[in-house]
């Protein structure tokens, strides 16, 4: 089979497109044959080398993709041959075909695309968990949204939204600003400017910050009200600053931070909190922007697009 790999950390150009060895089913995987994979920044942090890989080269990254069942192991119960299923936490994903243990792979439902599948399922589940487990909405609140117009951003801000609560959104452009103030996004603040001042004049200060920049924590805080959460779930900017827990202590605020990894524990967690995220989408409380579409092959220069942050929304590798 043909993947996309890199045997070395660096930029996009250690990326090779070559052939190597099928994967083979074990006892309890099946052989998906990948028709969208996602791509997200946590595969550009371990083409960085600043994410942990297990094994050795050629490394493979993804995470997260859709495609039909090939193969299966002689213990693989409930999954048939030629099934639809998509994944969002298995490795290896940038490849024309990857084993995936059963407990992890998500039937889609009739009528889902393997792209709509490949562009909601990481991103989704992890607004999903943000705004249930990280810091729950409720009616009234008032979040801050950060990249609002980038993949996670997108979902979240409609989710927030659908469960009664009102978004800030922050973005780096006048364009994207136009996108999430189309998703219903109460204000959108540019990160050129002094946002943190402004999100204190328009409400106060929030009631939650989603923090997925990095860099900006410390003006998060500045922008949350007291006894306000900050929920840190990414650094895609830049390492955040350490925090001096006397700083929480003055203000009675609350730092936590999150990891789809640690919800996504069980193939019942992972169907039940898909089966919503699809019901979400299917009763249009949340709507999807159209990918931007790569091929596999190409995965060098969807890489730089998204670190250029000239994109809006989901980046998918197509075999």
């Amino acid at each position: 089979m043909k993947a996309l790999v890199f045997e070395q950390f660096g930029g996009p150009e250690v990326l090779q497109y070559r052939e190597i060895a099928d994967p083979v089913a074990q006892d309890d995987e099946v052989i998906v044959q990948m028709k969208a994979i996602g791509l997200n920044f946590a595969d550009i942090y371990r083409r960085k080398g600043n994410y942990h890989l297990a094994g050795q080269p050629p490394y493979i990254l993804g995470y997260e993709g859709a495609g039909v069942v090939v193969a299966r192991g002689k213990n693989v119960q409930g999954l048939q041959i030629g099934q639809r299923i998509g994944f969002a936490d298995v490795p290896h994903a940038n490849a024309e075909l990857v084993a995936v243990p059963q407990d992890k792979a998500i039937p889609l439902p009739e009528g889902t695309g393997f792209e709509l599948a490949a562009s909601v399922l990481l991103q989704g589940l992890t607004a999903q968990y943000l705004v249930s487990d990280g810091y729950p909405v409720k009616p009234g609140d008032v979040a801050l949204v950060h990249a609002a117009a980038g993949g996670v951003g997108q979902l979240l801000t409609q989710m927030i939204i659908a469960l009664g609560g009102s978004v800030i959104g922050l973005t780096s452009s006048p364009d994207k600003a136009a996108v999430v103030q189309a998703l219903g996004a109460s204000n959108v603040l540019l990160y050129k400017d002094d946002w943190p001042q402004q999100v204190l004049a328009l409400c106060g200060g929030v009631n939650v910050a989603y923090e997925s920049v990095g860099s900006t924590l410390m003006q998060s805080f500045a922008a949350t009200r007291k006894r306000g959460t900050v929920v840190f779930f990414g650094m895609a900017g830049a390492d955040p600053a350490p925090i001096d827990p006397r700083m929480l202590m003055d203000t009675s605020q609350t730092l936590t931070g999150g990891d789809l990894w640690n919800v996504l524990t069980s193939y019942t967690e992972r169907t039940q909190r898909a089966a919503r995220l699809f019901e979400w989408i299917g009763s249009g409380k949340i709507k999807v922007s159209p990918p931007a579409v790569v091929a596999l092959q190409d995965g060098a220069a969807a890489h730089q697009l998204l670190e250029s942050r000239k994109s809006t929304g989901k980046i998918l590798l197509i075999p």
